[in-house]
């Protein structure tokens, strides 16, 4: 293992997006002001964090700043998880993923697949290198896999070396950039999405996917795994605006119990002090238990809308990632 940096190994960055159509017809304010590159004034009150994003800051800049290095990392062996947290139609999508075939639009995943390969091309031609690649989303606190709609409800287990994994959850394996983006694309077309106020495509679900990277080197023998896992989390909103009932309201509250159960874990980790962090609190922080923490890199996107309409969700977002 290379030496761990001694740097806290959880970033948290805020991005904030433009304001978008029917905020300006709607004649919202504009509400945050930023102050150096790494605070935002919202409502008088100063949020800091690692890093953030003024609406003008492009995918590329996005993806250098934050997603780059930990590519680098899961290459030499580390576990890492990227996540993008905020309310519906935040832009969390669009920093996870972006126009996905689209150079310049496109989000991290696709940026980290092509980078993956291109790391992999320069490294020396004795290392053998197996890539696989798993996407399920978590929904209703069950764990459906995206590249098998017929498996519903998947469980948790726990290896022999007790490292959480998702049994029966299929796993493809990749050679390419395009391999990788096909299977986001079948994955995408089974996700759970409900019609909520905020937004027509929102997402109901937590949605992951996993890279898991496997080098051996063919004369040392030498082995090497490194997991990354890229998580778009289900919008965080206040339940009232989203005009979700009955069902979709069970979803809501299901959604902010996890939303928590995660708060709780990193606000554990990023104190360092806690023996006890309470991984089991939901099936996602169960999964993500070995690549968050530790010498784990995580990257939490904190997503903002910056219009006035929703500033009591834009503070509160920003609330959970001052944790």
């Amino acid at each position: 293992m290379a030496d761990v940096p001694a740097e806290c190994n959880i970033k948290v960055l805020c991005r904030f997006r433009p304001l978008n159509q029917a905020e300006i017809i709607r004649g919202d304010q504009f509400i945050p002001k930023f102050q150096a590159d790494d605070t935002v004034v919202v409502g008088g009150k100063s949020y800091v964090f690692d890093r953030v994003f003024p609406t003008n800051t492009t995918q590329e800049q996005v993806y250098n700043t934050c997603a780059k290095q930990i590519v680098k990392d899961v290459l030499c062996g580390y576990n890492g998880t990227i996540f993008a947290y905020g309310q519906t139609a935040s832009g969390k999508t669009h920093t996870m993923e972006g126009k996905l075939h689209d150079p310049h639009q496109m989000g991290i995943i696709p940026r980290i697949a092509d980078d993956i390969f291109n790391h992999i091309f320069a490294m020396d031609e004795n290392l053998e290198f197996h890539i696989k690649v798993s996407y399920f989303e978590i929904y209703m606190d069950k764990i459906r896999d995206l590249l098998d709609v017929t498996k519903t409800n998947l469980s948790v287990h726990e290896d022999k070396n007790r490292v959480p994994y998702v049994k029966g959850c299929t796993e493809r394996f990749v050679s390419s950039p395009d391999e990788v983006m096909d299977v986001i694309d079948e994955g995408k077309a089974n996700r759970h999405v409900a019609v909520t106020n905020m937004n027509e495509h929102s997402s109901r679900s937590h949605s992951i996917f996993l890279i898991n990277i496997k080098q051996e080197h063919v004369e040392t023998e030498q082995k090497l795994c490194g997991k990354l896992y890229l998580v778009d989390l289900a919008g965080s909103e206040k339940v009232s605006k989203t005009g979700a009932a009955g069902a979709v309201l069970d979803e809501a509250k299901n959604i902010n119990k996890s939303l928590s159960a995660l708060g709780n874990v990193i606000s554990a980790l990023a104190e360092g002090t806690k023996s006890h962090v309470p991984y089991r609190d939901s099936k996602m922080t169960r999964i993500l238990q070995d690549s968050l923490g530790g010498n784990c890199r995580t990257t939490m996107f904190i997503c903002c809308s910056p219009s006035s309409f929703n500033d009591t969700e834009t503070k509160s977002t920003l609330m959970f990632g001052q944790r």
